[in-house]
């Protein structure tokens, strides 16, 4: 659910707001396209219309509007190549029948007992990370190749044999950014392999092993085996399913329809509370009378876009009735002990970050305050984490900033387009907007205009 508290204005500043607010749903693809890799509109929309191409077990090469499950259910075999190449966020191809994987060469090797079309004889460099819309990291991320072997090529001879499917995918990226580690893998991998309900192995390109010991509970929940280097490793592996790439949905979200068991991020949520032995799976109704005081968890920044004045905050919050706690979620934060402190709250409140991630260890029913900075970052704001929350059965309230409450009027006079137009400064690109309104920015929150959504997450707490 998602909740906004509005405040009473003019007939005209109803009106402007509506129209800015019709035209931010664009800004989210306008950061990306214009400053992440330029997509042109046509190429959006293919990704929407996930397209397939597949080799099919019979020989034949197909190439339709068509998701996965349909190609298997329309077929009268299983098959043998099934790729998605056009989807706005990753690519991912599905190998079945006899796959070798080969690390140290970057190679999959295919073969059936089937004869393919010499045409098919061609390959597929897969990139398995998750933001395919965004060049500039891809450009770091290691290519897969995906090659069949005709009757004619000798197939490398299997160092050892499973019985389970494998996924390849990259831990390089963005990760170490707490956002970018569930945005751009813990999710999209659960989305993924989830279906197998452990029977799965991991095999990972661009290996960082102190991500994986990071979010080992998370990788042990989705896998019963072993971790493969596939950098480092010289062995040739054979499976009879191999997925190269991860799939993903958006940014911190999953679509149930989109995934095989209709898994959903309330399912993740519970995944997470299973990996960390979270105890608490619903935050407190005070409907019931309960005698302990609803707990509100201020997630600090020590850099960029700090509360300055959170002392002011935790005030108000305690003549609620709140217990108030401020805390500071770093790189090196154990996972672990955080996720327990989080899941002991019943509200969580910060400014736009990834320190926000954290709402994924929160009780069912628990209430998120997300603090927007100045600068028309609304509906990224809900992008990021509003759309998660409410997946997530939480409840969400969105505080947008004033200009008095930003920072940025130490910095810029009144008049600048920082503050007149910043839309202006989002056609910029990401870097110019992203240096005014996310680096250079803090907050210093009027508690009298604030207050009344820390009342609001108490109602609904009952």
């Amino acid at each position: 659910m998602v909740y906004q508290i509005k405040w009473s204005r003019s007939v005209g500043e109803i009106i402007a707001s509506l129209l800015v607010s019709c035209f931010l749903l664009s800004l989210v693809y306008f950061y990306i396209s214009a400053s992440l890799g330029s997509l042109t509109s046509h190429e959006r929309s293919a990704g929407l219309n996930m397209q397939t191409s597949s080799i099919l077990g019979d020989g034949h090469i197909i190439s339709e509007n068509i998701g996965r499950e349909n190609i298997n259910k329309n077929s009268k075999a299983t098959p043998i190549l099934s790729c998605h190449l056009t989807d706005f966020r990753s690519e991912v191809c599905e190998i079945y029948s006899n796959v070798r994987v080969h690390g140290s060469s970057s190679s999959i090797l295919f073969t059936s007992d089937k004869t393919i079309n010499l045409e098919a004889n061609k390959t597929w460099k897969i990139r398995p990370y998750t933001r395919k819309f965004d060049a500039f990291v891809m450009k770091k991320i290691r290519a897969v190749a995906i090659r069949p072997l005709d009757a004619s090529t000798e197939a490398p001879k299997c160092s050892q044999h499973h019985n389970i499917t494998a996924v390849v995918f990259s831990t390089s990226g963005y990760l170490g950014n707490f956002f970018h580690d569930f945005s751009d893998v813990l999710i999209p991998l659960f989305i993924t392999a989830g279906q197998f309900e452990g029977e799965v192995q991991f095999v990972i390109a661009d290996m960082q092993l102190w991500w994986i010991e990071k979010h080992r509970r998370v990788l042990n929940q989705l896998s019963n085996y072993a971790i493969i280097d596939f950098n480092k490793e010289n062995k040739v592996h054979c499976y009879p399913h191999v997925i190269v790439g991860l799939y993903s949905h958006d940014e911190l979200t999953i679509d149930p329809s989109r995934t095989p068991n209709n898994y959903s991020m309330a399912d993740f949520a519970r995944l997470m509370r299973k990996a960390y032995s979270l105890e608490r799976d619903f935050a407190v109704n005070l409907a019931e009378g309960s005698k302990r005081k609803p707990r509100l968890l201020i997630i600090a920044r020590n850099h960029t876009r700090k509360i300055i004045n959170v002392g002011e905050v935790v005030e108000a919050g305690e003549e609620l009735g709140f217990e108030v706690v401020v805390r500071e979620s770093s790189f090196h934060t154990s996972v672990g002990e955080f996720s327990r402190m989080v899941n002991s709250f019943d509200v969580m409140m910060g400014v736009h970050g990834a320190g926000l991630t954290n709402e994924v260890f929160l009780p069912t029913n628990a209430v998120l305050i997300q603090i927007v900075p100045f600068g028309n970052l609304e509906a990224l704001s809900v992008l990021d984490f509003g759309k998660a929350a409410a997946n997530m059965m939480l409840k969400y309230l969105q505080y947008s900033i004033s200009e008095e409450e930003s920072t940025l009027i130490d910095i810029y006079p009144r008049d600048h387009a920082v503050f007149r137009d910043p839309l202006s400064i989002h056609r910029q690109g990401w870097a110019t907007m992203g240096k005014i309104y996310l680096r250079q920015q803090s907050v210093k929150l009027n508690v009298t205009r604030f207050k009344p959504f820390l009342t609001r997450a108490l109602e609904l707490l009952t």
